[in-house]
């Protein structure tokens, strides 16, 4: 089975982003534009293979910069928005790769457009269209997570941007069912819930918020999703994706997920938002750890799938 992880960088290279304002020839709002830095990178290739990346020492930049090296015709991307792509970072002092995802053939990591995981390629990849291959360069504390202590070197990376899901769930709101937990999203797609009174149910229940068109989620796959979890009893998150911007890529029937969400998952469709109540006995247990003694309340949203 394939498999597609969340592209992670050293604590080092993470910090706050401060993008300036402006507007892509498209008419998209990335707050990021080409620059003399990000111009100067070389990186041939077919999308999707490791490109030898090349350019003139130091690549300096005071922002966040972003030159398309490889123009594609897909959608442009948005805020929220998680991304299967390939990467090679590198120091921008000395061209050092400090990163590279597989290449893998049919491959790729997960990225969120926006994540605070990666600031500047959170930024820099707004507003850049699917099926291209683009530069950014970022300053050091630019291209630094929020508490992180940046470098003194700017980074580049060379991302290869090979498909896109939406940013949230998109299907037809359904009626609510009596006796669940509520459920209301915030303009950006983040759920809030509020639980009924009294005490914590014992037996599964799920019951689906909006209702998608796309394929049908089948055993083993591999879901790509937003979702937030809440303890019953202690009425507090344990859970949320949408506390970084970022995404998740949930593997059904695995021992991280658990029979609980696997259930919740299976037979709904793409583009559904789902709310399900998952009893101690089957949530997912932690490696090594002990299984759960709480009641969790799930909202899932179904972007699709990586099988």
């Amino acid at each position: 089975m394939r498999r597609f992880p969340a592209l992670v960088v050293a604590a080092s290279m993470l910090a706050a982003l401060t993008a300036c304002a402006g507007a892509d020839a498209d008419g998209c709002d990335s707050g990021v534009s080409g620059g003399t830095a990000s111009a100067t990178i070389d990186a041939p290739g077919e999308l999707g293979t490791a490109p030898e990346v090349t350019f003139p020492t130091p690549a300096i930049s005071n922002s966040v910069e972003r030159t398309e090296i490889i123009r594609g015709d897909g959608d442009l991307l948005e805020l929220g928005q998680p991304v299967i792509l390939e990467a090679t970072i590198l120091n921008g002092t000395d061209a050092a790769v400090l990163q590279q995802t597989t290449y893998a053939p049919e491959g790729g990591s997960l990225f969120t457009i926006g994540d605070a995981g990666l600031p500047a390629l959170g930024s820099g990849l707004e507003c850049a269209s699917v099926g291209s291959r683009v530069a950014v360069v970022a300053s050091a504390k630019e291209s630094a997570a929020e508490g992180a202590p940046p470098t003194e070197d700017s980074i580049v990376y060379v991302v290869d941007i090979l498909r896109a899901f939406p940013s949230r769930a998109d299907g037809v709101v359904q009626l609510a069912e009596a006796g669940m937990p509520s459920v209301v999203t915030a303009p950006d797609g983040t759920p809030g819930i509020t639980l009924p009174g009294g005490d914590a149910p014992t037996k599964f229940r799920d019951s689906v918020l909006r209702l998608g068109d796309g394929d049908e989620i089948a055993e083993g796959d591999q879901v790509v999703a937003k979702l937030t979890a809440v303890d019953w009893d202690e009425e507090t998150v344990v859970q949320s994706t949408w506390t970084t911007g970022g995404a998740a890529i949930v593997e059904l029937d695995s021992a991280a997920v658990g029979e609980g969400l696997t259930r919740a998952l299976e037979g709904k469709t793409v583009g559904s938002q789902v709310l399900a109540i998952v009893p101690p006995e089957l949530a997912a247990v932690p490696q090594g750890g002990a299984p759960s003694e709480s009641t969790l309340v799930y909202v899932v949203d179904i972007l699709g799938t990586v099988n």
